[in-house]
C-alpha cells in the first residue's frame, strides 16, 4: 500500500484530495497537514512514499525540493514554478531515483482539451485562450494556459505570426502573451476553474472548452499521477505525459 502526504489539506482541493485517497484501498493516508505543520518533520515522521503538494506557489519550490531530499515522490498541483525551477526539480528527483510529477491540471477532461489543441495547431494558424478561475486563485494566467499554450507553440512554431495593425486603448486589453499566443485570465467567485481555447481561421473558428464543476474532477487525474511514481524517475510536467506515455 502507497502510504500518501496531502500537504495543503485545509484548502478544498486538498480536502477532496484526502477524500480520494481514502476512498482508494491501494493508497494509505498518514497525514493531512497544512501551512501551520512543518512538512520536513512531517515527512521524517511519518515516512510517507508520496507526498502531494496542493500549497501556494510562494512556496511550491521549496516543499519540492524538501520532498524529493527526504527521498519522497513528488506530485504536484501548485502552480508557479518557474523553468529553472523545473530544471533543479528534474535535476533533484534524478540524483534521488524518485519522480517530481508537476501537473497544471488533473482533470482527465482538460489534458484531452489541450491535447486536442496541440493537434489542431497544426491546420489553424491564429489562436487564443480564455481562462476563468475563483476570485482566491493566487498566479495569473493558469498554468494550464501557460501550459497549453507551450503545446500549441509545439505543434505550430508560426502561430500567430501574422501581424496586425491595432491600437490599445487600454494597456493590456489584449492580454498576456506566451508564445505568441494571448492569454486573458478572469477571476470571479463562484467559477471553479474553466478554459476556451479559440482557433480562427479565414471563416471559421473552432473552440475548445473545458468547465470544472467540482474539485471532484481533478481527482481520478490526482490518483493517477500518484500511482504512477512507482515508475517514473525525474521530472514529469504535465498528466498527458503519463495519459499517452509520452516523454515530458
Amino acid at each position: 500500500m502507497t502510504k500518501v502526504i496531502i500537504n495543503g489539506a485545509k484548502g478544498k482541493m486538498g480536502q477532496a484530495a484526502c477524500e480520494a485517497i481514502k476512498n482508494d484501498p491501494t493508497l494509505h493516508l498518514v497525514a493531512a497537514i497544512d501551512k501551520s505543520d512543518n512538512l520536513e518533520t512531517e515527512i521524517k515522521k511519518n515516512k510517507p512514499d508520496v507526498v502531494v503538494d496542493l500549497t501556494h506557489p510562494d512556496s511550491v519550490f521549496n516543499n519540492v525540493s524538501t520532498i524529493l531530499k527526504l527521498n519522497c515522490h513528488a506530485v504536484v498541483g501548485t502552480t508557479g514554478l518557474t523553468k529553472d525551477q523545473l530544471e533543479q526539480c528534474n535535476r533533484l528527483a534524478a540524483s534521488n531515483n524518485k519522480s517530481a510529477i508537476i501537473c497544471p491540471n488533473f482533470a482527465i477532461s482538460a489534458i484531452l482539451m489541450m491535447k486536442f489543441a496541440q493537434q489542431a495547431a497544426e491546420f489553424m494558424n491564429r489562436c487564443e485562450i480564455i481562462e476563468y478561475h475563483h476570485d482566491k486563485k493566487a498566479d495569473a494566467p493558469s498554468g494550464t494556459a501557460i501550459k497549453s499554450a507551450e503545446l500549441i507553440a509545439e505543434a505550430n512554431s508560426e502561430i500567430n505570426s501574422e501581424t496586425y495593425q491595432e491600437q490599445h486603448i487600454i494597456e493590456g486589453s489584449r492580454g498576456g502573451k506566451k508564445h505568441n499566443i494571448p492569454i486573458h485570465a478572469i477571476r470571479l467567485p463562484g467559477v471553479v476553474a474553466n478554459q476556451e481555447i479559440i482557433f480562427g481561421a479565414q471563416g471559421q473558428t473552432l473552440t475548445l472548452r473545458h468547465d470544472t464543476i467540482s474539485r471532484e474532477a481533478f481527482m481520478p487525474g490526482l490518483i493517477l499521477a500518484i500511482k504512477a511514481t512507482k515508475t517514473i524517475s525525474g521530472l514529469v510536467y504535465g498528466l498527458e505525459s503519463i495519459m499517452f506515455n509520452e516523454e515530458s
